[in-house]
């Protein structure tokens, strides 16, 4: 499996960002094969992590004409930097405590 990790410096989000982000989201699970995501702001700063079962899943992904035009916009208007790390996951484990300790 793979992640593809996302930081970025938030210039200015606005509703046709949210209207994106959410198309984006929909299309990287029904047609590119995304097995997770996970974001979070905090101040000026955002950080999106999906996950992928192959670097070909990425690829298509990081091609698709849609995310190529929220590329686009989010170097023109809502983001003032950004960084991409592409990242292999290794080992995965988790802790989930049950109700009624």
């Amino acid at each position: 499996m793979y992640a593809v990790i996302f930081k970025a410096s938030v210039e200015q989000f606005d509703e046709e960002y949210f209207a994106m982000a959410e198309r984006l989201r929909k299309l990287a699970f029904e047609h590119y094969g995304c097995q997770g995501f996970d974001s979070f702001t905090e101040g000026s700063s955002e950080v999106a992590i999906s996950y992928w079962p192959s670097l070909e899943q990425i690829q298509a992904w990081k091609s698709d004409p849609v995310h190529l035009a929220a590329q686009k916009a989010g170097q023109g208007q809502w983001y003032s930097s950004y960084q991409v790390q592409i990242v292999e996951v290794l080992r995965e484990y988790d802790f989930a405590a049950t109700t009624g300790r």
